[in-house]
């Protein structure tokens, strides 16, 4: 059975009366919506003369209602006719209707604006009522929005690049509402550096459970977009990921970012002894091969073992997935030492997205999630910073694997 919240009772309470097909419920919105559109109109004419209609300040006032002009608008009810008011000297210029515009899709775009700019559906109902004095419902708002999934499939599921030198992954997590109860469901981003060093999110994934099987989802996802080869693939432990990136891109370098190791590794140390140990972790991490590594690593545990053992347990059982980074020049380990890039992203993801505690469900959450990518990645027009120095070393080390593959 459908749960419907309490805008959305009031809206099937107006239209549904003598409602006894499927039509006429069409007709009741096609009607209401061209009403709503009136109201505008009349509000804006009223802001234009500067005086309400019938109202004695227009008297002498220099300009005053001249009749109506008809006119039909389409929207996603069908055709609508309205009555666009006019004035004597014909200055008038309506703003929600434009005078040549025909369509809705203008007013759409200013809601899907606001809803993009991070505005809950509660303020973008106040907003058009502050502004034009009408009510526009929360579902109203919802079936607007919802015109963007089409689109959001569309990206989804685009063509991606053949090869990406680094990709990041991670997760952030939202407040979602699913039969009833409000859970957690961690969004995961994944993001890409491109041939030409630009980021780009390749897709985003919505989950309330991490599995091998469901990172296998996603990268046979990414294949079959068209992604033949990733070198180094970036992210925090996160369970399952190496058996199924190993299943998936079996050639693909795992990296552990280096700053979550750290986290990992101090939050068992006392405040007292943080900076030393802190101090002494650094050796191991900015040391300049892995034999150096490994000697600051048993230097530490000969230090700190019998207070912190289980620092020494997270380094050596992960040091196969953190291994690789020491072979690299400093230009590349600044880039895939940690996964700032992608956690960058969630920050702003979280500054466009915190006006909402929690969302009605996935659609909602993704739409959200979508125009904020949207968004964002307007900024995203620099290369990655020394990205000419380590292309080169990329395709020294990965020689083999750039050969027979589209580059541009």
């Amino acid at each position: 059975m459908i749960q419907l919240n309490e805008d959305e009772m009031k809206l099937v309470e107006l239209i549904s009366g003598n409602c006894k097909t499927p039509a006429d419920v069409t007709e009741k919105l096609k009607n209401l919506f061209a009403g709503t559109l009136q109201k505008i109109l009349e509000a804006e004419m009223d802001e234009h003369l500067g005086y309400e209609k019938n109202s004695v300040l227009g008297n002498n006032s220099g300009n005053n209602r001249n009749g109506y002009g008809k006119k039909v608008i389409k929207s996603e009810w069908g055709e609508s006719e309205i009555s666009v008011p006019r004035d004597r000297k014909g200055t008038f210029e309506p703003r929600i209707i434009q005078k040549r515009q025909t369509r809705t899709d203008d007013i759409e775009a200013r809601i899907l604006a606001m809803y993009q700019k991070g505005m809950s559906v509660r303020d973008i109902e106040d907003h058009i009522r502050d502004i034009y004095g009408v009510e526009a419902s929360a579902s109203l708002i919802s079936r607007i929005t919802d015109k963007i999934m089409p689109e959001l499939t569309e990206w989804q599921t685009r063509p991606l690049c053949e090869i990406y030198p680094v990709v990041f992954f991670d997760g952030i997590y939202y407040k979602v509402r699913k039969d009833g109860k409000i859970i957690n469901k961690c969004v995961y981003s994944v993001l890409g550096i491109d041939l030409d060093g630009k980021k780009d999110i390749l897709g985003i994934w919505i989950s309330d459970s991490e599995s091998a099987s469901f990172w296998t989802t996603i990268f046979n996802e990414l294949k079959n977009r068209g992604v033949k080869d990733i070198l180094i693939a970036c992210h925090d432990n996160l369970p399952g990921f190496g058996n199924a990136l190993a299943a998936v891109f079996p050639k693909t370098e795992n990296q552990l970012c280096i700053i979550h190791m750290l986290r990992n590794s101090t939050k068992y140390v006392s405040y007292k002894d943080l900076k030393a140990v802190t101090s002494d972790l650094k050796k191991i991490y900015s040391a300049v091969n892995e034999e150096a590594a490994l000697f600051a690593l048993e230097e530490f545990k000969e230090k700190w073992d019998k207070k912190y053992p289980q620092i020494y347990k997270i380094w050596e059982n992960n040091w196969g997935d953190l291994c690789g980074f020491f072979k690299y020049p400093e230009e590349m380990r600044r880039l895939i030492y940690t996964t700032n890039a992608v956690e960058g992203f969630h920050r702003m993801l979280r500054k466009y997205t915190k006006t909402k505690t929690n969302f009605p469900g996935d659609d909602s959450l993704k739409k959200s999630i979508y125009l904020s990518v949207k968004e964002i990645s307007k900024k995203w027009y620099n290369s990655v910073r020394d990205w000419g120095k380590i292309l080169g070393q990329f395709m020294i080390f990965f020689e083999e694997r750039f050969k027979g593959i589209r580059t541009a």
